[in-house]
């Protein structure tokens, strides 16, 4: 597996993650051991997330970051990346 896929694939696990204890936030608001489980893995996340940015070029249009050229639109967009 590739660099580029091998990092988008630990950001999809990421999201799903979060996913899972948020929902069980939801209904466990206080619970310390997920409050910091999801501080965890939202700051693993991100990691990747930068470190995918700065190799491949932006997941969102919001990742932008050249103030000369609009890259969200450079191919391949990212969902056709693999």
């Amino acid at each position: 597996m590739n660099e580029r896929r091998a990092l988008m694939n630990k950001i999809q696990q990421f999201d799903f993650t979060l996913k899972e204890l948020h929902l069980y936030l939801d209904t466990h608001p206080d619970c310390r051991r997920a409050l910091a489980l999801f501080d965890k893995y939202r700051s693993a996340k991100q990691k990747c997330v930068d470190e995918y940015v700065k190799k491949f070029g932006p997941i969102t249009p919001e990742q932008n970051s050249d103030a000369n050229h609009w890259s969200w639109v450079d191919e391949p967009w990212p969902w056709e990346r693999s």
